[in-house]
């Protein structure tokens, strides 16, 4: 069984490596390349930052519709085919992103293509996290399945973890000059890499039984409601704590990992290199601290875990950018690390917590569903609002007040339901 389980593990965690690489990549480049590469200047550095993060939050409006498609079908065909697809579509469309011409190349094309991407890739990624967390999920013991059903969301550090290094690498290694002409994207093309790994490895991994059973079952009725009706009429309660709960987390993470890059370029002054080895650095311990709090969600139960991080997201911003604001490196990488660990709390549980609150034959789409919808209202607009929010107000209070309205919203989603640890995941089937 461990070794069965320890195999499905890397093949789920794969395509979270992927996911989060290209994610990384992408809001990196935007704080970073896009802003100046891809949209006309206007003599203020912001705007072209501002327009890049728009599209960054275009990629999200697929992914509700992807989060349908392959939770579908991932639920009646099965979770492996389905995040084989995704996969694919995952690496062709991110090396595709590396080969777009510049605005002054194509004029108003470069943008144009890079939406075009953005959505296929958007409808791509909807799938993959459902369907990897499943597919751990619904191997794992019951009293255990918090730790284990953790270890998709390191995909997200190691993504990360990955992303930065070959960004270091290459902005260590060339001139900001030649980073700009041709280097990132060097990044982007790396992604096949990637890819390629996550396939070769995902090809000796299968469908749980409780999946094969319900499927089964499924197959015998003679009438079967689409998924996503069947989720919204009987599951709407969970539905909405599932949306709601994911604000603190999914807010935070993208303040942290994605607004603070252009917070520490156009306040505190940093250059690159600095600011991705201090990224290298907290991505490296937050790899750590994910399975821990899945650990302890075993432990104590999901919603306590859950709350206390929910609760610690309120007050981040209010510490966070001022140790930020001091320019010592040592203070910005606390900062950083703090906000990640808070952010453990509301991530590592999540998993496991949305995999029990659902039957196994709308399992896939229901997940898919929840964590995809959530990001359009919360971490997609997260970047460009805190962003909006420097520009008008040149300070980072109304920023940390954003976070707090985020905390009290996943505070009172996750208050909807009752406590889910040690639950099988046939308890409804």
């Amino acid at each position: 069984m461990t070794t069965t389980l320890k195999k499905v593990v890397a093949a789920s965690m794969v395509g979270s490596v992927a996911e989060w690489y290209e994610f990384f990549l992408y809001g990196t480049a935007s704080a970073l390349v896009f802003g100046e590469l891809f949209f006309q200047q206007t003599g203020n550095a912001i705007d072209g930052i501002l327009a890049a993060f728009a599209l960054y939050a275009v990629g999200f409006l697929a992914r509700p519709i992807g989060g349908l498609v392959f939770g579908h079908y991932g639920d009646k065909i099965g979770r492996k085919k389905l995040l084989q697809i995704s996969l694919i579509i995952v690496g062709i469309t991110t090396f595709l992103m590396g080969c777009i011409p510049t605005f002054y190349q194509i004029g108003y094309w470069a943008p144009t293509l890079l939406v075009i991407l953005r959505l296929i890739q958007g409808f791509a990624f909807g799938g993959e996290w459902g369907g990897a967390v499943i597919l751990v999920s619904e191997h794992s013991p019951d009293d255990r399945r918090g730790y284990w059903a953790s270890w998709p969301q390191t995909g997200v550090p190691l993504g990360n973890l990955v992303a930065t290094l070959v960004l270091l690498l290459l902005s260590k290694n060339l001139s900001p000059e030649q980073f700009l002409d041709w280097g990132w994207r060097c990044a982007f093309w790396f992604s096949a890499v990637v890819v390629l790994i996550g396939l070769w490895i995902r090809k000796n991994v299968d469908d749980a039984e409780v999946f094969k059973e319900a499927q089964a079952k499924q197959q015998l009725l003679e009438k079967q409601q689409l998924g996503i009706i069947e989720v919204l009429k009987y599951h709407k309660k969970s539905v909405i704590a599932g949306i709601g709960a994911r604000f603190a987390e999914n807010i935070l993470y993208y303040m942290v990992v994605t607004f603070s890059i252009s917070y520490l370029k156009l306040v505190v002054h940093k250059d690159t290199s600095q600011i991705l080895l201090l990224m290298f650095g907290a991505h490296l311990i937050h790899f750590f601290i994910i399975p821990i709090m899945g650990h302890l969600s075993d432990i104590f139960g999901r919603k306590p875990i859950y709350l206390i991080g929910a609760v610690l997201t309120a007050f981040w911003g209010f510490v966070g950018f001022p140790l930020m604001d001091t320019g010592n490196n040592w203070l910005i990488m606390l900062a950083i690390v703090l906000g990640l660990f808070i952010e453990s709390m509301t991530y590592s549980p999540y998993s496991a917590l949305m995999t029990e609150l659902f039957p196994t034959h709308i399992r896939y789409t229901a997940l898919s569903f929840c964590y995809q919808v959530a990001p359009i209202m919360a971490g997609s607009l997260a970047p460009l609002i805190a962003l909006t929010l420097l520009k008008e107000f040149n300070s980072s209070v109304p920023i940390s007040l954003y976070l707090v309205a985020a905390s009290l919203i996943s505070i009172v989603s996750i208050l909807l339901v009752k406590e889910t640890k040690g639950r099988s995941l046939a308890f409804k089937d």
